[in-house]
């Protein structure tokens, strides 16, 4: 009994003591960018400023991320690559709805003013069986992986 007595009151000493300070004092991980290591450049003249420019020593994500994969930084422009055009025209033959963000919304609204509250049940018209799209693309001819079994 006395040992129960003693743990218990180590225990709740513990638990008190355990703080409630969940602000952090240490520097935020995701605002601390890398930064290119310093060069000398060839000659002391400035470059010429370019109005809406970027700073040639900023970080660039994306750029990187392509010449990691084997592109070319200087072709991120923002655009679509022409060699993305075929793709993109594909993608997008059978037009796009201009406010389907808003259409979603809506349908979200609608289904929780009913008092479906949870997510599983205000989606549950809305979800894929994957065993059916399984077999009903295995109808169609396409190699599908294995399944596991149904439980």
């Amino acid at each position: 009994m006395l040992r129960t007595l003693i743990g218990l009151t180590a225990l709740a000493t513990l638990v008190a003591c355990s703080g409630g300070d969940n602000g952090q004092t240490g520097p935020d991980e995701f605002a601390v960018l890398p930064t290119r290591p310093l060069t000398i450049p060839e000659t002391n003249a400035l470059p010429v400023p370019t109005p809406g420019g970027t700073n040639p020593t900023d970080p660039n994500p994306t750029g990187q991320a392509i010449a990691a994969l084997g592109g070319t930084q200087s072709g991120v422009t923002g655009a679509i690559p022409a060699s993305d055009g075929a793709l993109v025209a594909q993608a997008g033959r059978y037009g796009t709805e201009a406010n389907v963000r808003v259409a979603a919304a809506t349908e979200e609204a609608r289904l929780r003013g009913r008092g479906r509250v949870r997510y599983s049940r205000a989606q549950s018209a809305q979800a894929i069986d994957p065993y059916a799209e399984t077999q009903r693309y295995r109808a169609a001819g396409v190699a599908v992986p294995t399944v596991p079994p149904q439980n």
